[in-house]
Order: C-alpha cells, then structure tokens, then sequence
C-alpha cells in the first residue's frame, strides 16, 4: 500500500488563511458596530451577554456566507486548481491485481420494495458504462424486524435471479445490531474487506450514476495518497410541496456552498456517512471506533461515526476530499417538517457528541474544527434562542428608564445620542450575510443558459427562490424551538437511539400538527403579547419570530400537501435540473417501481405476512434457513425458551408474539426447520391460527 505523501502546505494554508482572516474581520467589524450602539459609560452584564452570543452566532453566519463566496467566485472562474478532479495525480499501477470495488448498502428496517428498486437502478446504470464486471453489491441488512427480513431476502434473490447476479450481488442480516451503522460496515471490512480496495458507501435512499461510481475510482486510482472521496448528494424524488422546496433550495444554492466548503478544506475534508468511496486498507487500519466512557447520551456508540472516520484518516496521514463537481449523486429527503425534525433529533445527539472529541489528542485543528461546526449546527439554535429573549429583556429594561437632560447645576440640557445607524448597520449586515447568497446563486444560473432553463427560467428560478426564502423564514423560528428543545433533552440524559426515518410521501394530519406544534404556537402568541403589550417597538422587530411560531401548525400542514408540491411544479416553480431532464438511474428507479415485475412467484400477488410465509411456504422456509449464519449449539436454557415460543404460537396464534419473539423463532435454523415441518404434518383445522 503507497503510503500518505506530504500535500502541497503553502497553497492550501494560503488559501485557509485568506478564508479565516475574511471571517474574523467582519465579525470584528460587525461586533465593533453592536459594542458601539451600547451606552459609552460601560456595558451592563445583559450588554455583554448580548455581545458575547451575537459573537458568536456571527462569526456562525460569516463561515457560511464566506464559504459560499468563495464557492460563487469558483463556479464563476469555471475553475479549481485544487480540485481532485483537476490535479493530474500518479498513474496507477497496471501490474499488480486490479482493485475490485464493493458497493455498499446498510440497512435497517426499512421499505425492501424501494431499497432494491434503487440497487436494481444503479446496478443498471452501472451496466451501461461496460465497467460492471469491476462492481460488486452488498445488502448489509441490521433489519430487526421478522417480517423486513424475509421480505429483504425474497428481494435479493428476485434481484440476482433477474439481473443473473450470483457471486456478484450478496445479501446478509447481522444477528445483533451492534455499534449501529458503524458496526455493520466494520463487520463487512472484517469478514470481505480483504477482496476489495474500495468500497462506495451509500443510504437506503441513496442513488448514483453509474459514471459517477466509475469517476469515483478512477480519482482513487490516480490519487494513492487519499483515503475517501465524498461526494454531495442532490435530494430528489419526493412530491411534497415541503420536500420540493428542499429539493430545489439544496440543488440550486448546495453546488455553491460544496464548491466553497472545497475551497478551504481541501484534502483535510469531511466525510457524510454516504454517497462516498473508503480505501478500504487504510479504513481498517485507522477507524475502529472506541465507545465513549460514561452512559448515552455523551458515552457509549458514537452515534455520527462518519466525522470521527475521516478525522482518524487524517489524523493518519490520509487525504480526504470533498469532490464538489463531481455530478451524478442523489438521496431522498424526509417528506414533511415534522419528518425532518425526527431525522434532526438522531443527528443532534451524535453530534453533540463531538464536543467531547474536539479537545481529544491527536487531532489536528481542521478536524476539531469540523467536530465544533457539528456541535455548532445544533448549539445555534438554543444560542439564537438566548440571544432573542436576552434581546427582548434588553428592550423591555431600556423602555422602562426615563432619559435625563439636566445633570447637577448644568441648565443646557444633555440629549440622549440615538444609535439608529449603527443598530440599522448591524442589521442590514447580518441580513446581507444571511441572504446575499441566495441572490449568487441565481446569478450563476446566467452563466449557464442549460442550467437556468431546468430551474424554470430567470423568472420562475427567481420567484421560487424569493418564496423558498419566505419559507425558510416561517420555518427558522420553529426548527430552532424542535433543536433547542432537542439539546436540552440530551443535556439531561434522554438517549434516542437510532430509529429508522420516514421516507415516503405522506400528509399530516391537523392532530399530528396540533400536538407537535401546539407549545410552539403557544410560546408565539404568549411572546407576542407580552412584547406588543410592554415592548411595542421590538415587537416589530420580532414579527418574522411571532408569525413563524403562530402559523407552525398550517405551514406544517400545507407544507406536507403532495397536492400542493405537484401544483407548484404545475406552475413551474421549485423546479430542478433532475425533474427537468432525469438521469438515467432516476428513470430507472421510476420505471421499476411502476412496472416492477418480481420473478419469484413468492412475490407476487397480494401482500402476505412474511413471517408467516417463512414458516409455511417451501421455497421461503428453505432460503430464509440457508442464509441464516452458522451457530453453536442452543443451550438447555434457551432451548427450553423456544420450546416455549413454539406452544405460545401454537395455542395463541402469532399475534400474541412480540417482533422480537417472532425474529428468534426463525432466527434458529432446527425451530425454523419444526416450525415448517409442524405445519406441514398438521390437520388444516389445527393450522388455522397460523393462516
């Protein structure tokens, strides 16, 4: 294996340098402008509060608004020297064995139908370029449910009998879920790492062009000296009007921020868990992850193990990469607000994880970095929070006190200063930070006449973008009330676990709304009158907060409308370039779910239960019992504990098993074999609690 060599330091610590200097002196400037606006005579401690957090949350703001300035700048130029994809690298060496790739899907509960639809697509795509013999696919299935899990090994083996993929296309269920996600790809590093170099790691949801798989080991092959190469994922594919609205906002603005987040990270880059190729050797060397001391939330499995895998290979020497303009990589989004918050609710916990990681030894200071900026997309919205109430309180503290004109003996009378123009200053800069982007990203459509034509023209790209930040504007106020609430849940020890996401379409209903968003609406009305009532003034100022807050639950409602999202396309907004003129992987993905006909004759026709059918049916009985892993015999103890299981089912029939009872009645190979064998020889009146 080549070894890490050193990078070219003097490029890349220039161009950090120029970046980090940029973000320090405009949150100097912008901070020296709110210290001013304060009373000359010394700061009150809730002045220094309000400095300290607007500190803060600025210098937040200016990481962001600079990264997407140098992204704008780099798409402008049509040009990254330092890109990966643009450095000529070494010539890989043709002597040795070529380097097999293993594509990677890790699983866990979730719709079989579409899971294999997308490995069906890609496998397809892939196809297409002539380089498929290179690939091989694995299922890494953590599936805990009995019925999930028959139904993913009837899924594999329709997909190896249709696309003739035996000893290419593998399928495996871990008997425990340990260490999450992690585990599962350390498990397959372990047990078949050592017959690949590389290995794509993608979601469920996850989707890519078989050129861009190709792309991706190529730039391996060319660059010995890096370890991983993520690539940015487009989200595609969901039909709300909420999930449209991402989609267009992450396709239309995300090419911008990547090109940046490239610009000063380099080869010291992050790694996002999916859509992304491991060198697999040195994956295994140096990225077996500890448990943390103490108990969950803080201790235990690290939740968002994907930051903590590329700050070890960088620790080690190895380059990461961020390849910006690398196309052809999708993903799907949760469909509604409230399905979003779910997903932010697991991501929180591991990343605030981080923070302990941050001031660990051995990680150089881009990798703490990445370990703030991860605690920071979660502590920002309890910071923000603070800031506003600290800010009310200010207001309402400065509107109590009567100005004084006349001190001692002095008979000229002594005018309060006005600070207006600083205080406007200050606003206008943070809202310039926060918008100013936006308004590059539609300029960049001008360059490219393809490009402005999929997102609607200059018109429809402009007013989807003026609507899509009206709505980021109605929903700021509400995701940061779910994020801070969700950090003082974790600050008290509330574990979340890892429970699978919801991916389809679907609508909330007003219950769902009204119980989620019920407090939030609350906590509007109640701020609202109490500023409108004692500070009139700042309530103008916090009207975007308040209407947020108060239209949580019709957004919320609205928003999730597949209705709405299809009539918006309608009209041509929220387009993008995917819907416009799909890829072949998305049309094939769409054409396999609508036309999708299954080989096996298990399964076709009506839904069954599958556990049932594992049980009852020859042909699933004898696959589910051939891929199931090789065990010691059971003791007298859980023998005894099956035994149990078995007349249970018998006399009460399957309902009065739990998922877990079920999962070790067909977990064990000889109770399976029983089982099949007990209703086979059975009368059929006897077998009808098992029907």
């Amino acid at each position: 294996m080549t070894q890490p060599s050193q990078s070219p330091i003097m490029g890349h610590t220039l161009r950090r340098v120029a970046f980090f200097l940029l973000v320090t002196l405009t949150t100097l400037i912008a901070l020296g402008l709110m210290a001013s606006a304060f009373h000359s005579n010394g700061f009150s401690p809730m002045e220094l509060l309000l400095l300290l957090l607007y500190a803060i949350l600025f210098s937040w703001i200016c990481v962001s608004f600079w990264t997407a300035f140098m992204g704008f700048i780099a798409i402008l130029l049509g040009r990254d020297r330092w890109a990966i994809s643009r450095q000529p690298g070494t010539p890989p060496d043709f002597t040795g064995p070529p380097g097999r790739t293993a594509i990677l899907m890790p699983i866990y509960n979730e719709d079989s139908e579409r899971v294999f639809a997308g490995l069906r697509a890609i496998h397809q795509s892939l196809a297409d370029t002539g380089q498929l013999a290179d690939f091989d696919f694995f299922i890494l299935s953590d599936t805990r449910d009995p019925d999930v899990w028959v139904e993913e090994e009837l899924r594999w083996q329709d997909m190896v009998r249709a696309l003739d993929g035996k000893g290419r296309i593998f399928y495996r269920n871990r008997p425990e879920n340990i260490s999450r996600k992690s585990g599962n790809l350390e498990d397959f590093c372990t047990r078949w790492g050592g017959h690949y170099r590389y290995m794509i790691v993608l979601d469920a949801d996850s989707l890519m062009q078989g050129a861009t798989l190709v792309d991706m080991v190529r730039l391996m092959e060319h660059h010995p000296r890096v370890a991983l190469i993520q690539t940015p994922p487009i989200p595609v594919n969901r039909e709300s009007l909420f999930a449209r609205i991402l989609q267009f906002a992450s396709s239309i603005y995300g090419r911008m921020f990547t090109a940046g987040l490239n610009y000063w990270q380099l080869g010291e880059s992050n790694y996002w868990g999916h859509n992304a190729i491991i060198r697999i050797q040195p994956f295994l060397d140096h990225c077996g992850l500890p448990k943390l001391p103490g108990r969950e939330p803080f201790g235990g499995d690290i939740l968002s193990h994907d930051f903590v895998e590329a700050a070890l290979l960088r620790r080690a020497g190895w380059e990461v990469w961020l390849a910006y303009d690398l196309e052809g990589s999708y993903e799907e989004i949760p469909p509604t607000l409230i399905d979003y918050a779910k997903r932010d609710r697991r991501w929180c916990q591991g990343n605030l994880q981080h923070l302990r990681l941050a001031f660990s030894r051995g990680f150089n200071a881009l990798s703490r970095l990445h370990f703030l900026m991860g605690v920071m997309s979660y502590a920002a919205s309890p910071l923000w929070l603070l800031f506003l109430i600290a800010t009310g309180v200010e207001a309402f503290i400065q509107a109590q006190q009567r100005p004084v004109y006349f001190f001692g003996d002095n008979w000229i009378p002594v005018w309060p200063v006005s600070f207006a123009v600083e205080m406007t200053t200050v606003l206008l800069v943070t809202l310039t930070m926060l918008f100013l982007p936006k308004l590059l990203a539609l300029l960049l459509l001008l360059k490219d006449r393809r490009l402005l034509r999929a997102y609607g023209g200059i018109v429809g790209a402009s007013l989807s973008v003026a609507l899509e930040t009206a709505f980021s504007v109605l929903t700021a106020p509400v995701l940061m009330l779910f994020q801070t609430k969700f950090v003082l849940a974790i600050l008290m020890r509330r574990a979340v676990g890892w429970p699978p996401q919801q991916r389809g379409d679907r609508m909330t209903s007003f219950r769902e709304a009204a119980l989620t968003h019920g407090i939030q609406t609350g906590i509007g009305i109640v701020a609202g009158f109490l500023s409108y009532c004692y500070v009139p003034a700042f309530f103008w100022w916090f009207t975007p907060v308040l209407l947020g807050l108060a239209l949580a639950i019709p957004v919320s409602i609205l928003s999730s409308s597949i209705a709405l999202g299809q009539q918006a396309r309608n009209l041509g907004l929220f387009l993008t370039p995917e819907e416009c003129d799909p890829p072949d992987v998305l049309r094939y993905l769409e054409d396999g779910l609508r036309e999708g006909d299954p080989v096996l004759p298990a399964l076709r026709g009506a839904p069954v239960n599958r556990f049932i059918q594992a049980l009852t049916d020859p042909y699933v009985n004898a696959l589910h019992r051939s891929l199931l892993p090789e065990r010691e015999p059971p003791s007298k103890r859980r023998r005894h504990y099956l035994e149990g299981l078995i007349h249970q089912l018998e006399e009460e029939g399957p309902d009065s098993l739990s998922s877990a009872q079920k999962r070790e009645l067909i977990a064990d190979p000889e109770t399976l074999l029983r089982l099949h064998a007990l209703f086979w020889s059975r009368a059929p009146v006897n077998a009808e609690l098992l029907t």
